[in-house]
């Protein structure tokens, strides 16, 4: 197991959670699914943890109820080489009641924060000549999913 392993914690809907994300992303697994008891807090049989992995990073899901919510101010940024990428995956983490966000960011259904980002807006951005990189940032702006054409032509 890598030092450091992102945590996430749901209300009620780690299993969907976890079987959503896996299904999303090709190199994932779910390891395993600790399933509460009677003594728990949730009814007997309901998914208490899990862990997965995505594209070689592990992660662990809680259903730790009510009182967890997702906030913008953390989210999973997903580096991506091509406009295929960007579109694949912003359909199916935007699906089934998602929120698309400015720049690159949206909300899946669940309310966790996703960044689907291609390694060209950080090639654009850093070139040396700084009007080019600025009208990169300026394109960027307007932009909700990243568009790599759109980047290249500004």
């Amino acid at each position: 197991m890598q030092k450091i392993t992102t945590f996430l914690t749901f209300n009620d809907q780690a299993e969907e959670a976890v079987n959503f994300y896996t299904s999303v992303f090709k190199n994932s697994e779910i390891k395993n699914m600790n399933r509460y008891s009677d003594a728990g807090p949730l009814p007997a049989g309901t998914v208490m943890s899990a862990s997965f992995v995505l594209e070689g990073q592990d992660f662990i899901a809680l259903n730790g109820g009510p009182s967890f919510t997702f906030s913008e101010g953390i989210s999973l940024f997903v580096n991506v080489e091509t406009q295929e990428e960007v579109d694949e995956l912003w359909e199916k983490l935007s699906s089934g009641g998602g929120e698309p966000g400015q720049c690159g960011w949206l909300k899946d259904k669940f309310g966790l924060s996703w960044q689907i980002i291609p390694s060209a807006l950080g090639e654009l951005m850093g070139d040396p000549d700084p009007e080019k990189s600025q009208r990169v940032m300026q394109a960027m702006l307007k932009m909700k999913k990243i568009e790599i054409e759109g980047l290249k032509q500004a």
